[in-house]
């Protein structure tokens, strides 16, 4: 402190003797005023000790994930994405060749290392992309899925400038964008992309007042033409399990009212439905949703959890007679605007281990001709694709991989509202920087470009058709000298199997699963 005194006495000295000392003075005087409120306050220990020098830290702190991005981390391990993936994205977003000379930069001798097996005998790239019916025996206006679409993802949680380009892709491109749990806004419906209606356990978009679902509401909504498909959402990967919490500063007039909600008042989405209690509610909730949409592709999504209560979903689809048309698994890798750390880093089956689960129920209790597997969680590339599909899937969704065609950077700051680019902000001046007539079309280069790679790879392994892969297509490193293919490294479930005579393995959670309680 007297140091501090010490040289302020000395400026006004010398400020006293030339008017010219004030271009150093007022810069040292405001560190000098910095210097003497870090020695007095309390809440930074080391501001007190090192007073004006511990502000560096700080600095150096926030810096930090940018130049650990920027500088640090290598082609292939930065995380949750890697400088190689979001290259190949930027790449083919803008209509560039994403090809990489000289050979991977990855260590093809890693435990955990997979590949696909190439054939002896490939076959012709086919010059009709592969898309996916979906639609079971109880829907009447089915609906054809590419192999990659936009992921859920909500207007709040991405700009309106966001929301408005990857819809007008997916027109250019004929590909589905499903709207996230936040209601169909304006921004949805403008730009005439194929839709995907999820709803979630706040029913934004058709609730009444007291925040119940409002089936007159939502039939209303579901019979919008660009309405291809409703969702019924149970969970996400990267917080399963968990509500949510809308600040009321966050809550403008468009959010109001794209989730039928009172402007500038927080809202709260709680962990659970209403609507259902048991896994036969549950069945009967989405029946009642395909009628109230006049017909339409109806399913639901969730993170795989408890096989035991998957299974009871599938009793009280054969109990009832009903299935969902579609059912999106969503891996515990899959990402969100926000969520505690404990969440997302511990709760939840991944996707590789949720895909096989629900293949496995479906395929077991009979019921998988009559539905369609989605899988959603770090969706990027073709090899990513073909990947899912070998696991289980019949398609697939994207959602960060697809914020990346729209020019998000993986600042990491989605739940701050200072998005740098204009994807994840409600901010005006941030907003306006993302240019929609451009980022659409990225969007729509991106899907393009990706599927094409995914068809090329699947005419690589023989496959002139996503039906003829096999498990026995993708290999997986064990140890420096153990390789197997996925055929071997999990349990795959004949047709009928649980109804005729349960494997060992699934016997106990087959007995035990109650189409009437998830307990």
């Amino acid at each position: 402190m007297t140091v501090i005194l010490g040289a302020a006495g000395a400026l006004a000295l010398s400020l006293a003797l030339s008017p010219w000392w004030w271009c150093a003075a007022g810069p040292l005087l405001a560190l000098s005023a910095v210097g003497a409120w870090d020695l007095v306050q309390a809440r930074h220990s080391v501001l007190r000790n090192y007073p004006l020098l511990g502000h560096l830290r700080f600095l150096l702190e926030t810096l930090r994930p940018e130049m650990q991005q920027y500088f640090v981390e290598r082609n292939f391990d930065g995380r949750p994405f890697d400088r190689d993936v979001r290259s190949i994205v930027y790449e083919r977003a803008k209509g560039v060749d994403a090809e990489e000379p000289f050979g991977t930069e990855r260590d093809v001798y890693v435990d955990g290392y997979e590949f696909l097996v190439p054939s002896m005998r490939p076959v012709r790239v086919p010059q009709e992309v592969p898309t996916v019916r979906v639609g079971g025996p109880d829907c009447r206006v089915p609906y054809d899925m590419a192999l990659l679409n936009v992921s859920a993802m909500s207007f709040g949680s991405l700009s309106s400038h966001a929301i408005l380009a990857l819809n007008r892709g997916a027109a250019l491109g004929g590909f589905a964008h499903d709207t996230g749990e936040g209601g169909l806004s304006e921004y949805h419906l403008r730009g005439g992309g194929d839709l995907i209606w999820e709803i979630g356990t706040g029913y934004f978009g058709c609730r009444t007042p007291e925040g119940r679902f409002d089936g007159r509401e939502f039939a209303d909504k579901a019979a919008l033409p660009e309405v291809k498909c409703v969702s019924l959402k149970l969970s996400q990967g990267a917080k399963p399990g968990i509500g949510g919490v809308l600040p009321g500063a966050k809550v403008n007039a468009e959010i109001a009212r794209a989730r039928d909600v009172p402007e500038g008042e927080t809202v709260v989405s709680p962990p659970y439905h209403q609507v259902f209690g048991t896994p036969r509610e549950l069945v009967r909730f989405i029946a009642l949703m395909r009628e109230l949409a006049g017909g339409k592709p109806t399913g639901f999504k969730l993170c795989v959890g408890s096989r035991r209560q998957f299974l009871a979903v599938c009793k009280a689809m054969l109990a009832e007679g009903v299935t969902p048309d579609f059912i999106v698994v969503d891996g515990a890798e899959g990402g969100t605007g926000a969520a505690p750390l404990e969440f997302a880093d511990h709760l939840g089956m991944p996707l590789t281990e949720g895909l096989v689960t629900v293949r496995n129920a479906l395929v077991g209790t009979g019921l998988k001709d009559r539905v369609r597997i989605g899988a959603s969680g770090k969706v990027a590339t073709g090899t990513d694709i073909v990947k899912r599909l070998i696991q289980g899937a019949d398609y697939t969704n994207a959602a960060r991989a697809m914020m990346f065609a729209v020019g998000c950077i993986q600042a990491q700051r989605c739940h701050t509202n200072t998005c740098p680019v204009g994807v994840t902000t409600q901010d005006p001046r941030r907003v306006r920087a993302l240019d929609v007539a451009d980022k659409s079309a990225r969007v729509h280069r991106f899907q393009r470009a990706t599927v094409k790679s995914a068809v090329q790879i699947m005419a690589a392994m023989g496959v002139s058709d996503p039906r003829e892969l096999t498990t026995g297509m993708l290999v997986r490193r064990l140890d420096p000298t153990t390789i197997a293919p996925y055929a071997d490294l999990y349990e795959w479930l004949a047709p009928g199997e649980l109804l005729r005579e349960p494997p060992a393995s699934w016997d106990a959670d087959w007995r035990a699963a109650d189409p009437d309680s998830f307990v």
